[in-house]
């Protein structure tokens, strides 16, 4: 991985993750670097907003709505599950991805976890050890965060 988990302290950005059933916006808010006045570099990958990744530099608008316009070195890999994983599921998902190397996390309450993992550690490397550990967690679905992440140049 080559991102840096501990951003300036106080600096956050709000990114659209979608809307409510009655269209009210749904945000998360994420550690970011400033790379230049209308610029953020992520330092952390998304539980929840779709395309994106640690590493990414972003432009985000008022409304938090983003553009990618550089691609990090990350792939961000979104866990979910009915209901929450257990405190044994996400230290097995923390170990799993430790050797890739990787890095899991969550929020207290386990509702869903979100991996960051260097791009060269290779898409069937990252596919077989989530696959290895979602068999032995009933439930359990996984996806790349950024898979379809459109790139334009900054």
């Amino acid at each position: 991985m080559t991102f840096d988990p501990q951003p300036p302290t106080g600096t956050h950005i709000r990114l659209l993750a979608g809307h409510t059933g009655s269209g009210q916006p749904v945000f998360e808010v994420l550690p970011a670097r400033p790379v230049r006045s209308d610029l953020l570099e992520l330092a952390g990958s998304p539980g929840l907003v779709l395309g994106c990744a640690a590493g990414d530099v972003l432009r985000v608008a008022d409304d938090g709505r983003f553009e990618v316009v550089g691609q990090g070195d990350n792939w961000c890999v979104q866990v979910a599950r009915l209901g929450c994983l257990s405190p044994e599921s996400f230290a097995a998902l923390a170990e799993a991805v430790t050797d890739l190397p990787g890095m899991a996390e969550a929020p207290p309450d386990l509702r869903f976890a979100v991996v960051t993992v260097g791009r060269a550690v290779g898409l069937p490397t990252i596919e077989r050890v989530m696959d290895n550990w979602a068999a032995g967690v009933d439930g359990v679905e996984w996806w790349f965060g950024n898979a379809d992440q459109a790139v334009s140049s900054a």
